[in-house]
């Protein structure tokens, strides 16, 4: 049996521009803005190419963490400069690239699955980019 995870609540305070920020500086795809009624709107958001989406809502029966609260979600990509001047093209505040080296981030890229970029969404939950190595490397 499979189990895989295909969606991730992410609080926000203002779901219109957290739809904006996910969908036009991100490039997430929206899947889906529901209204059910007057009291619940759902929007479901996919970055591209994943199996996994991401969920922004507001209303009747959606728990409500705090916005900014979820920290540590994490993209993965075939080339973090590439995925670092995307993101900045777009206007998102991203960090350098940076890697672990002795327990610490230390600036440029690292070994094979050693290289992230961090940002934060307008709320300030938080995000890392890490890149994988390229198909038939060595891990």
């Amino acid at each position: 049996m499979d189990w895989k995870l295909e969606l991730v609540p992410v609080p926000v305070s203002d779901i219109d521009r957290a739809k904006r920020f996910y969908s036009e500086q991100l490039g997430f795809v929206v899947d889906h803005d529901t209204r059910v009624g007057d009291d619940l709107r759902i929007v479901q958001l996919t970055p591209p190419g994943s199996g996994c989406s991401i969920v922004i809502a507001v209303g009747a029966g959606v728990a409500e963490p705090e916005p900014g609260s979820v920290q540590g979600l994490q993209l993965v990509v075939s080339d973090i400069a590439a995925a670092r001047a995307q993101l900045v093209g777009r206007g998102v505040a991203a960090g350098p690239v940076q890697h672990v080296e002795n327990g610490a981030l230390a600036d440029g890229p690292g070994e094979p699955w050693n290289s992230f970029v961090y940002f934060s969404d307008p709320d300030g939950n938080g995000w890392a980019v890490q890149e994988r190595p390229a198909e038939g490397a060595e891990a």
